[in-house]
């Protein structure tokens, strides 16, 4: 199956799966019509998540057809985002440090995007190869890093093998927990992989997402909500052990993962302690599930008990920043562009000039900020609040910002410092 309702963990296959919570209909988060475009038909997935006692996998409930998901037109790239450079440029050094890379070493990255994490590896002197089903691989093709044009399969994997050969290493950055028959995946890295290989996955990491209410991270391209414990269980099943583990900022909060198939693989401190604490944090049972639904129904309130003096008074709103994540907080909140004027994005944005998908909120170049000086900005890329705010006063923004989660908040203009 390809898409369609899941009944059944995807990882243990248990049918014992108990509600999360339920964020309505959400449409796919990269499918933007261009503005003056007349609305059309469009379709709408149930964004309903569900935790497996058993693996303690949080998952949803349907997986959308991935051609859907993962169009031509995708306009998200990964090197756009500074977080997210810095980011790469870390692992790799990382890795090097902690694998060991030879020079003539292959690294493979499934979901490979515009090549930015790769060309870190390329500029350290290794060789390598993206695996991108979207038209990002023809600019990384363009900044000479090798990509084939595919979903990672095992047709991908044959041709990747037959043409480079195995890698040492194989990344899976913000894609693993992407790809639905999830076995299916890890057969498939450890096929490719070297057999004293290293396989290095970066997800949204659970505890993070619960503790920081982050249920904007919640839509269909995200199929898994990833602890330690349940990649555990899901790697064990395929002969991998996990050898090391970094917690890492990107995304609000994410987890690295370093995994092997090799026995002479040394399991450190790092995942011995993640474990204790993801057991003291209450991650591997239900307990968190009811104050984690609370917590987010009430952000939901408290935000328009926030915006609503504030539009009855006729000012404007406008959001900055139209992350994918944007658009659940926008579907769920329900905000349109009665309540936000416009969503800007910085220059050379590929969301420019199209619609928040499913409003009518147009997406525009953030000059029109500092032009307009509207009286408030919706900090729609909330993770990263303190250094967005702190870079847009410091841009001749006047304005005071909102900030919706985790609580509400208004941060004045002035009570920035300047960098």
């Amino acid at each position: 199956m390809t898409h369609g309702p899941i009944d059944r963990c995807q990882i243990s296959g248990s049918k014992e799966l108990h509600p999360v919570i339920f964020l309505g209909y959400l449409p796919p988060v990269t499918t933007m019509r261009l503005i003056d475009s007349r609305p059309e038909q469009e379709a709408r997935f149930p964004a309903e998540v569900f935790y497996c006692p058993e693996s303690n996998l949080v998952q949803l409930g349907l997986v959308v057809d991935p051609h859907v998901l993962f169009h031509p037109d995708y306009p998200y790239t990964s090197g756009s985002t500074r977080v997210l450079r810095e980011n790469f440029a870390n692992l790799h050094n990382e890795v090097d440090a902690l694998v060991g890379l030879q020079a003539d070493e292959l690294v493979v990255d499934i979901g490979s995007n515009d090549g930015t994490l790769l060309s870190n590896f390329l500029a350290g002197g290794h060789r390598v190869l993206g695996i991108e089903p979207t038209q990002n691989g023809e600019t990384a093709r363009s900044r000479n890093i090798p990509t084939l044009t595919a979903f990672f399969n095992r047709e991908s994997v044959a041709e990747a093998k037959a043409q480079y050969g195995r890698p040492k290493v194989v990344t899976a950055t913000n894609v693993f927990a992407h790809m639905h028959n999830i076995h299916d995946v890890v057969d498939c890295v450890g096929d490719l992989l070297d057999p004293d290989g290293v396989f290095v996955s970066e997800s949204h990491y659970l505890r993070g997402l619960i503790e920081t209410v982050q249920y904007d991270t919640i839509y269909h391209e995200h199929l898994r909500y990833y602890s330690v414990h349940s990649l555990k269980y899901l790697l064990d099943a395929h002969g991998f052990r996990i050898c090391h583990v970094t917690r890492i900022p990107t995304h609000g909060g994410s987890i690295r993962v370093y995994a092997s198939p090799s026995k002479r693989v040394v399991v450190d401190e790092t995942v011995v302690e993640i474990l204790k604490e993801e057991v003291k944090a209450g991650l591997t049972s239900d307990q968190w599930i009811e104050p984690f639904r609370r917590r987010v129904i009430n952000s939901k309130l408290a935000l328009h008990e926030l915006i609503a003096p504030i539009k009855r008074e006729g000012k404007a709103i406008y959001g900055v920043g139209a992350p994918a994540r944007s658009t659940t907080l926008i579907s769920y909140v329900g905000l349109d562009d009665g309540i936000l004027d416009c969503v800007l994005e910085v220059k050379g944005s590929r969301k420019i000039g199209r619609y928040v998908p499913g409003t009518n909120i147009p997406v525009l170049d953030e000059a029109k900020l500092f032009v307009d000086q509207p009286p408030y900005a919706l900090v729609l890329s909330w993770h990263i609040a303190d250094e967005l705010c702190r870079n847009l006063r410091n841009k001749g923004y006047r304005g005071d910002f909102i900030v919706p989660l985790p609580s509400p908040r208004l941060v004045r203009n002035r009570e920035i410092a300047a960098a």
